[in-house]
């Protein structure tokens, strides 16, 4: 849960507030259905940016049964869920335009890659995401934060950091 909390942070808070045009997607894939968790910064509120609040957000929710995939229920201002995995989310993002990357070690530099438009990032918890989901190379680019394998947030604000330096 700390991982999913940090991500959740790292995404959305920014000093004094939050990014509007930022969205995460957690995917909780444990054990029953899988459940996807959406936090949408520009509707995102009354949640703080400590790793408590945040966690609190996420025990209420997982004691609600897990809506269907393509049904999204609002669990409070921002915050929505719905039933199905990495694959269910890809696809969504597909059909919205969103040009989909995952961040993984031995993909294209991601400092040499234009970034504009919607982006979708996919990153993993400790392994590599293609030893669970086969990603398609025609829909899905892999980008490279360099080569030593870094904590999720941490990814998460050095991408942040890449786009709205190539915004400015």
């Amino acid at each position: 849960m700390d991982v999913i909390v940090r991500a959740i942070n790292s995404a959305l808070f920014i000093s004094h507030g939050i990014r509007k045009n930022t969205q995460i997607v957690a995917h909780l894939m444990g054990e029953g259905i899988p459940r996807r968790v959406f936090f949408d910064g520009s509707e995102l509120r009354g949640v703080r940016p400590d790793e408590r609040s945040i966690a609190g957000h996420f025990k209420s929710l997982m004691k609600t049964p897990v809506p269907p995939i393509g049904h999204f229920s609002d669990v409070s201002k921002g915050i929505r869920q719905s039933g199905g995995g990495i694959r269910q989310t890809l696809s969504e993002w597909q059909d919205d335009g969103v040009t989909c990357y995952i961040l993984d070690v031995t993909g294209d530099d991601i400092s040499e890659t234009p970034l504009s438009g919607k982006c979708g990032f996919v990153i993993s918890d400790d392994l590599p995401l293609e030893k669970e989901v086969v990603f398609d190379p025609e829909t899905v680019s892999s980008l490279s934060l360099g080569d030593t394998w870094l904590q999720g947030h941490s990814c998460i604000s050095i991408v942040h950091h890449i786009m709205d330096s190539q915004i400015q």
